[in-house]
């Protein structure tokens, strides 16, 4: 139930372009045509669903404060975590690389579409995001950041698929000459950014409801312990 949580959490609540507006860049650059949108989302899916959990490990067993403790007493006071931007752009840059050579080899058409912009993932701050979000809100576990990777990863590509489906149709549009172009783009994104903020109570109701239960609780014990007291004093 926790992994499914921040599953959806990670795609939905904090969807890293519309509840943090990383990844920008590539998300209006490429987002005029839904084929590129598609081919640029399933290799930002595929990169941080890969980094974020090795970037994961990296941190645990490298670069925290006392993470090399397992190479002896000697390495357990090293703190390497000054080195995070530079591993963390490092893994990145590899899986990138990896990736650019997958879809230039299988899909040449779509590797020319892309253009720049997909070796330039290597440095999308949507990626570096994911894998900073995971250090500083300490996610516990190696399957915890593998599905927060995979969920962000969901989430920057649902964003840009939408918003290339909605730019394919808005040409035929009647949009006024000074909102076309980048302008409308902008606009749409900030109304489908404040459609994303309603998921935001997707899953807290449960827990108000455990609050309010608990509450109530606290209520009647602290009425029962009086009425037990009163009946003491009584007697």
């Amino acid at each position: 139930m926790e992994l499914l949580e921040l599953f959806f959490k990670s795609i939905f609540i904090d969807n890293m372009v519309f509840a943090t507006f990383l990844g920008m860049c590539s998300y209006l650059a490429v987002s005029k045509k839904v084929s590129t949108a598609v081919g640029l989302g399933a290799a930002v899916i595929f990169v941080l669903a890969i980094t974020v959990p090795l970037n994961w490990l990296l941190d645990q067993y490298i670069l925290q404060e006392g993470a090399l403790s397992w190479l002896g007493e000697d390495f357990a006071s090293y703190d390497l975590s000054f080195l995070s931007f530079i591993m963390f752009i490092a893994t990145i840059a590899t899986m990138v690389q990896l990736v650019e050579i997958v879809v230039e080899k299988f899909s040449p058409s779509l590797y020319n579409s892309l253009g720049i912009f997909l070796p330039l993932i290597a440095v999308n701050c949507a990626i570096l995001g994911g894998s900073l979000f995971m250090q500083s809100r300490e996610i516990p576990t190696l399957g915890q950041a593998t599905v927060y990777g995979l969920g962000s990863g969901i989430g920057w590509f649902l964003a840009i698929l939408a918003i290339a489906a909605i730019r394919e149709k808005i040409r035929y549009s009647n949009v006024p000459a000074a909102l076309r172009g980048l302008g409308i783009t902008f606009i749409i994104t900030g109304l489908m950014a404040i459609g994303f903020m309603s998921f935001g109570g997707m899953l807290t109701g449960g827990d108000e409801e455990t609050k309010e239960e608990k509450t109530v609780q606290v209520e009647t014990s602290k009425v029962n312990q009086e009425l037990v007291t009163n009946t003491k004093i009584e007697e």
